[in-house]
């Protein structure tokens, strides 16, 4: 369904068919009227700025009388608000796009439930990456259980071990139902997985001499690729803050590759990058 379109008797019972799951916002206007066209316009810009929150019919009540009629239009411009085929808001004549903005947002979904909502279609086609980008926004804007339950999930999907245990974690108490446990059940399993014999040959001969720093780098390097990164990065920030050349600098120069992986948006990255410019600063 488009954010824009003209509401007319072949496509009425559509945008009432769409209202009974969105918000759609009737337009009434006419050339006779240059306010109705102004205000028309300047409901245009909102609907395509805030793509995806309402659905903008425009009636033209010049060539559509009897839409205008049936809705018992006495005068131009008329605003309405539709939910579930029934008007359920409005106003005549001309408001600023402030006091529209206020009123819609009494009957329209918060940005974070929207981003949620569009996040949830994507992970059902197992499309994790445009999925990730809506939750983070979606989590930074209102960071509760039901955005966090969702975001983790995308994490699992894409392998962030890390960062779905830190969103599990987050979790409280009174929302940890069904699927905060089926969440958890997935990153106890990839956690497994991810425990493969090397890293585990590997964190016993570290065990055996924590000086070494050839084996400590193999041990992260392997943690890395098995998506453990917060136990790469703190494994190798140790030696890092006591010598920040360590290895002839190839410690660092891992470290900083391992953050370039996990890029910039990363929580992670973002935490260990601070840590590190501590030291360099």
């Amino acid at each position: 369904m488009e954010t824009v379109l003209e509401l007319t008797k072949e496509n009425i019972q559509q945008i009432v068919d769409v209202s009974m799951k969105q918000i759609v916002v009737l337009s009434f206007w006419s050339q006779q009227s240059p306010e109705s066209v102004g205000l028309c316009q300047t409901l245009t810009s909102m609907a395509q700025k805030q793509a995806g929150r309402f659905v903008l019919a425009k009636v033209d009540c010049d060539s559509e009388m009897e839409i205008a009629n049936y809705f018992q239009i006495q005068n131009l411009p008329t605003t309405l608000i539709l939910s579930e085929g029934k008007p359920i808001d409005g106003f005549a004549g001309v408001q600023e796009e402030a006091q529209i903005a206020t009123m819609l947002d009494k009957h329209l979904p918060a940005e974070w439930e929207l981003q949620l909502n569009q996040a949830k279609t994507h992970l059902a086609s197992h499309e994790f990456e445009p999925a990730l980008v809506l939750l983070k926004q979606a989590y930074a804007e209102s960071p509760n259980a039901e955005v966090a339950l969702v975001y983790a999930d995308a994490q699992l999907m894409a392998g962030d071990l890390s960062a779905a245990k830190v969103l599990l974690d987050s979790i409280g108490l009174a929302d940890q139902d069904g699927y905060y446990q089926s969440l958890k059940a997935k990153l106890t399993l990839a956690l497994d997985a991810a425990d493969t014999p090397e890293i585990r040959l590997l964190q016993q001969t570290f065990d055996s001499d924590p000086s070494d720093i050839t084996v400590l780098m193999k041990l992260v390097k392997a943690l890395h690729q098995a998506k453990r990164n917060d136990e790469a990065l703190e494994l190798l920030f140790t030696p890092l803050s006591k010598d920040i050349s360590a290895e002839n600098g190839e410690a660092k120069k891992l470290f900083l590759e391992i953050l370039t992986a996990l890029g910039q948006g990363n929580a992670l990255a973002n935490q260990y990058r601070r840590k590190l410019y501590s030291l360099l600063y």
